[in-house]
């Protein structure tokens, strides 16, 4: 395999079953686009089975985070229900999923997962957003993380409030 990139990226092997994505570096609002993307895109073809591999995954943010959440939300909508695996997720990560209850919608793996994490050579490209599609991005995975646990409201009230204000007033 060719020497990764030093920024974040995602790697996948869209052909595995499940498809599995390595996060490497951090997962952030900058970069949680093209994963938002390339989830649905799956979805559209009826792949519903995700690993995501969190072993090289430096940091999250609440955006990447409502990002997962929206997508486990979607699966959860489509039958057979689909799953989302989160493996070598490392400690500090998995607080910060259970501090917004997104263990209650992704399934945690135990290490016992028999995946190879081999061919996850594919980057993900992220297309560039204007400040105002960047902004619905942002808003649409903290409102995921609302309707993952009703408790989050008070921890993103304001960033809900300035982000909506942003969407609905953006600059002339």
């Amino acid at each position: 395999m060719a020497d990764l990139p030093h920024k974040p990226v995602f790697l996948v092997d869209a052909y595995s079953d499940p498809i599995v994505v390595r996060v490497e570096g951090r997962a952030s609002f900058q970069n949680s686009g093209c994963l938002r993307d390339f989830v649905s895109e799956m979805l559209r073809q009826g792949r519903k089975r995700f690993i995501l591999d969190f072993k090289t995954c430096a940091s999250m943010d609440s955006t990447f985070l409502g990002v997962l959440a929206g997508a486990a939300l979607e699966m959860r909508k489509s039958a057979p229900e689909g799953s989302f695996v989160v493996a070598r997720a490392g400690a500090r990560n998995l607080e910060l999923m259970r501090n917004l209850g997104l263990h209650r919608l992704l399934t945690i793996d135990a290490g016992d997962a028999p995946v190879s994490y081999q061919n996850c050579d594919t980057a993900l490209v992220c297309k560039r957003q204007s400040e105002v599609e960047s902004a619905r991005l942002v808003l649409e995975a903290h409102e995921n993380l609302v309707a993952a646990d009703e408790a989050n409201r008070s921890k993103f009230q304001d960033v809900l409030a300035y982000l909506r204000n942003r969407v609905e007033k953006p600059p002339s």
